[in-house]
C-alpha cells in the first residue's frame, strides 16, 4: 500500500537533497520506497508534486517524520504554507488508504493547521482512548494536538479501522501519532506472545 504527499515544489530540493543525498538517506533510514513525481504542468497554478512512500506502516511513518522535520526547516515550505490556495478545491483533501493507516492532509487557507486521518484497528481503539478518555486526554495535553475518533461502525474505507483525526501543528501531529502507534503496538505485541 502506499501513502502520498503533497509537497509544493519549490520545497522538494530540500527533501531530494544535492544529487539525491536527502533522498537517499531518508530510505535508508527509514527502508521505506520513496519517490517524487515530476512537477505536472498540465494545470496552470498547480506547483505540488506527489511525494510517494511504499513500505509497511512503521517503514511508511518513519519516512513521513523525516520529510516532515526537513520540511519545517525550510523557508520555502513555511512561505508556501503561508501563501493562500488558489487551488484549494483541487487539491484540498488527499486521502489514501494504507495497510492499517489512512493519511489524510488538509491544508486550510487561514492558518497552519493541519490534520491527518489514521485508521486504528476498531478491537484496538479502547487502548487509545483509555478508562473514561484518560489515555485520549493525556495524548491530547502531551502533544497539544486535538483528536477526534468516529463513531462506531464509520470505518476507514475498505477496513474495519476506525478513523482518528489529528488537528493541530505537524510537530504535534507527530507526536500525538507516535504516542498512538505505541499504544497500540503495545497491545498488539502481548496478544502475539
Amino acid at each position: 500500500m502506499r501513502v502520498r504527499l503533497v509537497v509544493p515544489n519549490s520545497a522538494c530540493g530540500s527533501i531530494i537533497g544535492k544529487g539525491g543525498s536527502i533522498i537517499k538517506s531518508f530510505i535508508e533510514e527509514s527502508h521505506a520506497g520513496i519517490k517524487i513525481s515530476p512537477l505536472d504542468t498540465s494545470f496552470s497554478g498547480l506547483t505540488d508534486r506527489l511525494v510517494t512512500l511504499t513500505g509497511t506502516l512503521e517503514e511508511q511513518m518513519h519516512a513521513i517524520d523525516l520529510i516532515l522535520s526537513k520540511l519545517t526547516d525550510d523557508p520555502h515550505y513555511s512561505q508556501t504554507m503561508h501563501a493562500p490556495f488558489s487551488y484549494a478545491a483541487a487539491y484540498n483533501t488527499m486521502n489514501h488508504g494504507l495497510n492499517g493507516a489512512g493519511v489524510k492532509f488538509q491544508h486550510n487557507k487561514d492558518d497552519i493547521t493541519n490534520s491527518v486521518t489514521i485508521g486504528v484497528a476498531d478491537e484496538h481503539i479502547g487502548l487509545v482512548v483509555g478508562r473514561g478518555g484518560r489515555n485520549i486526554m493525556e495524548i491530547s495535553q502531551t502533544s497539544g494536538a486535538r483528536l477526534k475518533i468516529s463513531d462506531r461502525g464509520d470505518f476507514m474505507s475498505g477496513t474495519t479501522d476506525r478513523k482518528i483525526t489529528i488537528t493541530g501543528s505537524q510537530r504535534a501531529i507527530r507526536a500525538a501519532e507516535d504516542m498512538i502507534m505505541q499504544k497500540v503496538s503495545y497491545a498488539s505485541e502481548r496478544e502475539t506472545d
